[in-house]
Protein backbone atom coordinates (compact mmCIF):
# COMPACT_ATOMS: atom_id res chain seq x y z
CA UNK A 1 0.00 0.00 0.00
CA UNK A 2 1.24 3.35 -1.13
CA UNK A 3 0.24 6.25 1.06
CA UNK A 4 0.74 9.56 0.91
CA UNK A 5 -0.02 12.73 3.42
CA UNK A 6 -1.02 16.27 2.61
CA UNK A 7 -0.82 17.20 6.39
CA UNK A 8 0.96 18.64 9.19
CA UNK A 9 2.76 17.41 12.22
CA UNK A 10 -0.66 15.21 12.98
CA UNK A 11 0.65 12.67 10.60
CA UNK A 12 4.05 13.01 10.92
CA UNK A 13 3.54 11.13 14.54
CA UNK A 14 2.63 8.14 12.74
CA UNK A 15 6.62 7.68 12.05
CA UNK A 16 7.25 5.89 15.48
CA UNK A 17 4.54 3.21 15.14
CA UNK A 18 2.32 2.35 11.81
CA UNK A 19 5.21 1.18 9.47
CA UNK A 20 6.73 -1.00 12.74
CA UNK A 21 3.27 -2.41 12.78
CA UNK A 22 2.71 -2.79 9.18
CA UNK A 23 5.92 -4.71 8.67
CA UNK A 24 5.60 -6.89 11.80
CA UNK A 25 2.35 -7.89 10.36
CA UNK A 26 3.96 -8.85 6.77
CA UNK A 27 1.93 -5.88 5.31
CA UNK A 28 3.88 -4.08 2.58
CA UNK A 29 3.64 0.04 3.15
CA UNK A 30 5.25 2.81 1.62
CA UNK A 31 3.91 5.83 3.55
CA UNK A 32 5.38 9.44 2.29
CA UNK A 33 4.34 12.74 3.91
CA UNK A 34 3.44 16.38 2.72
CA UNK A 35 3.12 17.96 5.72
CA UNK A 36 4.15 21.12 7.23
CA UNK A 37 4.24 21.96 10.84
CA UNK A 38 1.14 23.48 11.96
CA UNK A 39 0.05 23.71 7.99
CA UNK A 40 -3.64 24.60 7.52
CA UNK A 41 -5.64 23.93 4.17
CA UNK A 42 -5.45 27.38 2.96
CA UNK A 43 -1.75 27.24 3.59
CA UNK A 44 -0.90 23.86 1.51
CA UNK A 45 -3.32 25.72 -1.16
CA UNK A 46 -1.18 28.89 -1.40
CA UNK A 47 2.10 26.55 -1.33
CA UNK A 48 0.18 24.72 -4.54
CA UNK A 49 -0.70 28.07 -6.26
CA UNK A 50 3.23 29.35 -6.07
CA UNK A 51 4.33 26.32 -7.47
CA UNK A 52 1.94 26.75 -10.14
CA UNK A 53 2.68 30.41 -10.77
CA UNK A 54 6.37 29.42 -10.64
CA UNK A 55 8.15 26.54 -13.10
CA UNK A 56 10.88 26.86 -11.00
CA UNK A 57 9.37 26.75 -7.47
CA UNK A 58 9.46 23.61 -5.46
CA UNK A 59 7.83 23.87 -1.88
CA UNK A 60 7.44 20.40 -1.24
CA UNK A 61 9.71 17.39 -0.31
CA UNK A 62 12.07 19.76 1.47
CA UNK A 63 12.25 22.06 -1.19
CA UNK A 64 13.02 19.52 -3.93
CA UNK A 65 9.33 18.83 -5.41
CA UNK A 66 6.32 19.98 -6.65
CA UNK A 67 3.16 18.68 -4.93
CA UNK A 68 1.71 17.60 -8.68
CA UNK A 69 5.02 15.61 -8.92
CA UNK A 70 4.74 13.58 -6.02
CA UNK A 71 1.51 13.06 -6.47
CA UNK A 72 2.08 12.06 -10.34
CA UNK A 73 5.22 10.67 -8.97
CA UNK A 74 3.90 7.48 -7.97
CA UNK A 75 0.62 4.63 -8.04
CA UNK A 76 -0.52 6.00 -4.57
CA UNK A 77 -3.44 3.84 -3.15
CA UNK A 78 -4.48 6.66 -0.82
CA UNK A 79 -3.73 10.18 -0.38
CA UNK A 80 -5.00 11.93 2.89
CA UNK A 81 -5.86 15.37 3.93
CA UNK A 82 -7.11 16.93 7.31
CA UNK A 83 -7.20 20.77 8.93
CA UNK A 84 -4.60 21.99 11.05
CA UNK A 85 -5.42 21.50 14.44
CA UNK A 86 -6.25 24.93 15.34
CA UNK A 87 -8.78 25.49 12.62
CA UNK A 88 -10.14 21.94 13.18
CA UNK A 89 -12.95 22.85 15.24
CA UNK A 90 -14.55 25.86 12.81
CA UNK A 91 -16.08 24.27 9.05
CA UNK A 92 -15.45 28.08 8.22
CA UNK A 93 -11.60 27.75 7.49
CA UNK A 94 -12.15 24.78 5.12
CA UNK A 95 -13.15 25.74 2.25
CA UNK A 96 -12.91 26.77 -0.29
CA UNK A 97 -9.12 25.38 0.18
CA UNK A 98 -10.26 21.78 1.19
CA UNK A 99 -11.84 21.40 -2.18
CA UNK A 100 -9.35 22.96 -4.26
CA UNK A 101 -6.75 20.44 -2.65
CA UNK A 102 -9.17 17.10 -3.24
CA UNK A 103 -10.14 18.33 -6.71
CA UNK A 104 -5.77 18.96 -7.51
CA UNK A 105 -5.00 15.41 -6.22
CA UNK A 106 -7.61 13.65 -7.83
CA UNK A 107 -6.45 15.74 -11.55
CA UNK A 108 -2.89 14.25 -10.74
CA UNK A 109 -3.30 10.77 -8.57
CA UNK A 110 -6.39 10.07 -10.45
CA UNK A 111 -6.03 6.38 -9.08
CA UNK A 112 -5.85 7.20 -5.55
CA UNK A 113 -8.72 7.36 -2.51
CA UNK A 114 -8.69 10.83 -0.97
CA UNK A 115 -9.25 10.02 1.99
CA UNK A 116 -9.69 12.38 5.40
CA UNK A 117 -8.19 11.81 8.51
CA UNK A 118 -9.99 13.32 11.18
CA UNK A 119 -7.96 14.79 13.77
CA UNK A 120 -8.40 15.34 18.00
CA UNK A 121 -9.56 17.26 20.56
CA UNK A 122 -6.23 18.63 22.43
CA UNK A 123 -5.42 17.86 26.36
CA UNK A 124 -7.63 19.56 29.20
CA UNK A 125 -4.46 22.04 29.58
CA UNK A 126 -3.53 23.70 26.72
CA UNK A 127 -4.17 27.22 26.93
CA UNK A 128 -5.80 27.76 23.66
CA UNK A 129 -9.19 26.82 24.86
CA UNK A 130 -8.89 30.02 27.53
CA UNK A 131 -8.38 31.96 24.23
CA UNK A 132 -11.66 30.64 22.44
CA UNK A 133 -13.50 30.34 25.35
CA UNK A 134 -14.87 26.56 25.33
CA UNK A 135 -13.11 23.45 26.77
CA UNK A 136 -12.13 20.37 24.91
CA UNK A 137 -15.41 18.02 25.19
CA UNK A 138 -16.89 20.84 22.66
CA UNK A 139 -13.65 21.52 20.49
CA UNK A 140 -14.16 17.73 19.99
CA UNK A 141 -17.84 17.86 19.26
CA UNK A 142 -16.86 20.78 17.33
CA UNK A 143 -14.64 18.90 15.12
CA UNK A 144 -16.40 16.34 14.63
CA UNK A 145 -18.98 17.82 12.94
CA UNK A 146 -16.59 19.78 10.89
CA UNK A 147 -14.76 16.75 9.63
CA UNK A 148 -18.35 14.40 9.11
CA UNK A 149 -19.40 17.85 6.65
CA UNK A 150 -16.38 17.58 4.89
CA UNK A 151 -16.76 13.77 4.19
CA UNK A 152 -20.14 14.41 3.42
CA UNK A 153 -20.06 17.19 1.05
CA UNK A 154 -16.81 15.36 -0.72
CA UNK A 155 -18.18 11.91 -0.36
CA UNK A 156 -14.89 10.48 1.30
CA UNK A 157 -13.96 8.10 3.66
CA UNK A 158 -12.39 9.01 7.30
CA UNK A 159 -9.85 7.35 9.24
CA UNK A 160 -11.30 8.17 12.94
CA UNK A 161 -8.36 8.80 14.97
CA UNK A 162 -9.96 11.41 17.24
CA UNK A 163 -12.48 9.45 17.71
CA UNK A 164 -10.74 6.16 18.77
CA UNK A 165 -8.59 9.37 21.35
CA UNK A 166 -11.97 9.77 22.53
CA UNK A 167 -12.79 6.06 23.17
CA UNK A 168 -9.95 5.85 24.47
CA UNK A 169 -9.99 8.37 26.94
CA UNK A 170 -13.85 7.74 28.40
CA UNK A 171 -12.87 3.93 28.39
CA UNK A 172 -9.34 3.50 30.15
CA UNK A 173 -9.55 2.65 33.89
CA UNK A 174 -8.36 5.33 35.33
CA UNK A 175 -7.72 8.81 33.29
CA UNK A 176 -5.60 11.47 32.99
CA UNK A 177 -6.26 13.85 35.63
CA UNK A 178 -5.97 17.53 34.83
CA UNK A 179 -3.94 19.87 37.58
CA UNK A 180 -3.71 23.36 38.58
CA UNK A 181 -1.80 25.08 36.30
CA UNK A 182 -0.35 27.23 39.51
CA UNK A 183 2.07 23.81 39.67
CA UNK A 184 4.09 24.55 37.42
CA UNK A 185 5.20 27.91 39.06
CA UNK A 186 6.20 25.99 41.94
CA UNK A 187 8.44 22.95 39.93
CA UNK A 188 12.22 22.29 39.71
CA UNK A 189 13.94 20.27 37.36
CA UNK A 190 13.12 16.87 37.23
CA UNK A 191 10.03 17.39 38.62
CA UNK A 192 6.64 17.25 35.81
CA UNK A 193 3.29 17.79 36.73
CA UNK A 194 0.87 14.56 37.05
CA UNK A 195 1.16 12.87 33.61
CA UNK A 196 -0.67 9.48 34.37
CA UNK A 197 -2.47 7.71 31.47
CA UNK A 198 -2.20 10.83 29.11
CA UNK A 199 -3.35 9.79 25.46
CA UNK A 200 -2.40 13.42 24.03
CA UNK A 201 0.69 15.65 25.43
CA UNK A 202 3.11 15.55 27.52
CA UNK A 203 5.22 18.27 29.99
CA UNK A 204 9.37 18.41 29.79
CA UNK A 205 11.89 20.80 30.34
CA UNK A 206 14.21 22.42 27.93
CA UNK A 207 16.34 24.75 27.34
CA UNK A 208 15.28 28.16 26.69
CA UNK A 209 16.86 30.27 23.53
CA UNK A 210 17.38 33.79 24.85
CA UNK A 211 18.58 33.28 28.38
CA UNK A 212 19.64 29.68 28.27
CA UNK A 213 18.28 28.44 31.66
CA UNK A 214 15.93 24.90 31.84
CA UNK A 215 12.46 25.92 31.92
CA UNK A 216 9.17 23.72 32.04
CA UNK A 217 7.25 23.23 28.40
CA UNK A 218 3.68 21.63 27.90
CA UNK A 219 2.42 20.13 24.84
CA UNK A 220 -1.01 19.86 25.09
CA UNK A 221 -1.30 19.30 21.78
CA UNK A 222 -0.13 16.35 20.08
CA UNK A 223 -0.03 12.64 20.72
CA UNK A 224 1.99 11.02 23.56
CA UNK A 225 3.61 7.45 22.25
CA UNK A 226 0.77 5.98 23.40
CA UNK A 227 -1.62 7.85 21.12
CA UNK A 228 0.52 7.34 18.78
CA UNK A 229 0.50 3.92 19.29
CA UNK A 230 -3.06 3.87 19.16
CA UNK A 231 -3.43 6.04 16.00
CA UNK A 232 -0.81 4.02 14.30
CA UNK A 233 -3.75 0.91 14.98
CA UNK A 234 -6.62 2.85 14.04
CA UNK A 235 -4.61 3.64 10.69
CA UNK A 236 -3.39 -0.02 10.35
CA UNK A 237 -6.83 -1.18 10.37
CA UNK A 238 -8.21 1.31 8.07
CA UNK A 239 -5.31 1.59 5.74
CA UNK A 240 -5.46 -2.33 5.33
CA UNK A 241 -9.35 -2.97 6.06
CA UNK A 242 -7.93 -5.53 8.84
CA UNK A 243 -8.59 -5.80 12.49
CA UNK A 244 -6.39 -3.92 14.85
CA UNK A 245 -6.97 -6.46 17.47
CA UNK A 246 -4.93 -8.97 15.39
CA UNK A 247 -1.97 -6.50 16.03
CA UNK A 248 1.17 -8.19 17.95
CA UNK A 249 3.70 -5.47 17.61
CA UNK A 250 3.83 -3.15 20.69
CA UNK A 251 5.75 -0.13 21.18
CA UNK A 252 9.15 -0.93 23.73
CA UNK A 253 7.11 1.97 25.92
CA UNK A 254 3.27 0.69 25.84
CA UNK A 255 2.82 -2.26 28.28
CA UNK A 256 0.50 -5.98 26.79
CA UNK A 257 -1.76 -4.68 28.75
CA UNK A 258 -2.40 -1.24 27.65
CA UNK A 259 -1.31 -2.09 24.10
CA UNK A 260 -5.03 -4.75 24.11
CA UNK A 261 -6.85 -1.97 25.22
CA UNK A 262 -5.52 0.66 22.88
CA UNK A 263 -6.30 -2.08 19.74
CA UNK A 264 -9.83 -2.24 21.17
CA UNK A 265 -10.71 0.81 21.20
CA UNK A 266 -8.95 1.35 17.85
CA UNK A 267 -11.09 -1.85 16.55
CA UNK A 268 -14.16 0.11 17.85
CA UNK A 269 -13.77 3.77 16.80
CA UNK A 270 -13.32 1.93 12.96
CA UNK A 271 -16.52 -0.10 13.75
CA UNK A 272 -18.72 2.59 15.37
CA UNK A 273 -17.89 5.86 12.99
Amino acid sequence: MKVLTIGNSFTWSLRSCFPAIAEDQGEELKLEFANFGGCEFRRHWAYISEEEADPECRIYFNGTMKLREMLAGDDWDIVTIQSASHESWDYANYQPFAGLIIDYVRKYAPGARVVIQQTWAYREDAARFAEWGFDRNEMFDRLDEAYRRLSRDFNLPVIPTGKAVELALKEQPFSFRNYDPALLKTLRWPDLPPQANAIIGKCYWGKDAESGELVLKRDACHLNIRGEYLQACVWFGFVFNKDPQQIKWVHNEVSDSDGAFLREMAAKALKEY
